[in-house]
């Protein structure tokens, strides 16, 4: 066989393995990728005198979450002093197609100290840049609003960090078994199912709290050592 075509053949291969690298190393931008080593997101309030902690698993789009937004942040000033509350991102980028960028926007808010206003400000105006081609532009004023550094804040929405972040989520997530849905909550390492009401996630903190501790919390009308057993829909993929 001819050299020259050897030669040739050879350098089309090393082209061809160098596309293949690199398209790999592109391919976890939607979040997908499971080389990622970035640990997840640690967004936390909360006290945590008691030792327990509720975490969320959420996604910025999505209806549900929004829904139990304002329910959630009346539990969370409601067990300041005893609980921590976790939010970590589950953005079901199939039935969302912003809510992959709804979570960089809050983590990039994060990098500024400005997690959690973020975060509201995402559900309160979520019938605003949900419908938007480039919800980018709603982000931005909203970072405006909450007094951000601008050009750090767009050049944290692409960063590579905050991807990684949001993919150490979803993977940290997947590694829980649960149904992949939003919101999903979980009380000290259980899946639980508040339905939506202050009352029910009562129930099922105040059970946890004395399971732990041995005394009652105090908080809510009643504490019950049983789970509520039905719940608001949810978002699924």
């Amino acid at each position: 066989m001819d050299k020259r075509f050897l030669g040739v053949l050879g350098a089309v291969v090393v082209v061809m393995a160098a596309i293949f690298i690199f398209t790999n190393h592109s391919s976890g931008n939607k979040g997908t990728s499971s080389s990622n080593s970035s640990q997840p997101s640690s967004h936390i309030e909360g006290k945590g005198a008691d030792g327990v902690t509720l975490l969320e698993y959420g996604d910025y789009e999505c209806p549900y979450c929004s829904e139990y937004s304002p329910i959630v942040n009346q539990v969370v000033a409601l067990y300041n002093n005893d609980i921590y509350f976790q939010f970590r991102n589950l953005p079901l980028t199939e039935v969302h197609p912003n809510a992959f960028a709804g979570a960089r926007a809050a983590e990039a808010a994060g990098l500024q100290n400005k997690y959690w206003q973020m975060h509201d400000l995402l559900y309160a105006n979520q019938n605003q840049w949900v419908p938007t081609s480039d919800p980018e532009t709603d982000f931005i004023q909203y970072a405006q609003q909450l007094g951000l550094n601008i050009t750090k804040f767009k050049s944290d929405y692409t960063s590579a960090q905050v991807n990684n972040v949001i993919t150490a989520d979803l993977n940290a997530f997947t590694a829980t078994g649960a149904q992949e849905a939003t919101p999903t909550f979980f009380l000290d390492g259980t899946q639980v199912s508040p339905q939506l009401s202050v009352s029910s996630f009562e129930q099922v903190i105040n059970a946890e709290i004395k399971k732990k501790t041995g005394k009652a919390s105090g908080i809510g009308s009643t504490a019950t050592t049983s789970n509520s057993s039905t719940s608001a829909p949810k978002s699924t993929n």
